[in-house]
């Protein structure tokens, strides 16, 4: 059985966070609650048998259902972290994303260090082809 990082936290109990959602909405049981979330009934199953953690898009979503504040969303399940982020690597460019940056850059310097009278030509060469007007194609 394949266990979230989350749930190797001793306090995290998502079970307790349903059962309080349950009776703030004075639902009956899981089944209702997934409709008042609108997600489907066996995220709500998987969540309470630790095989699905709660994600961010669900927490918004009983943040706007409930009002009560994501912080407190959180500490009912017991989520005590204080970073979102799951690793140091997120967020960054890729490799290939980071080179084709640099590359971007670079024709960009490029093109800043040609005659003036070339750069009026390519831009009047792009507008030329470009479609004009604010609708995308």
């Amino acid at each position: 059985m394949a266990h979230h990082a989350l749930s190797s936290q001793e306090s995290y109990n998502p079970n307790h966070l349903l059962d309080i959602l349950l009776g703030k909405m004075q639902l009956k049981n899981d089944a209702a609650l997934s409709r008042m979330l609108e997600v489907a009934p066996p995220v709500i199953s998987k969540i309470r048998h630790h095989r699905l953690p709660v994600g961010a898009s669900l927490l918004i979503r009983m943040h706007e259902v409930t009002g009560m504040s994501i912080r407190d969303l959180r500490d009912l399940m017991g989520d005590r972290r204080t970073k979102y982020r799951l690793s140091d690597a997120q967020g960054r460019p890729k490799p290939e994303e980071k080179a084709a940056q640099q590359a971007a850059q670079q024709a960009a310097q490029q093109q800043q260090g040609q005659p003036q009278g070339q750069q009026q030509a390519q831009s009047n060469d792009a507008s030329a082809t470009k479609p004009s007007g604010n609708y995308a194609h």
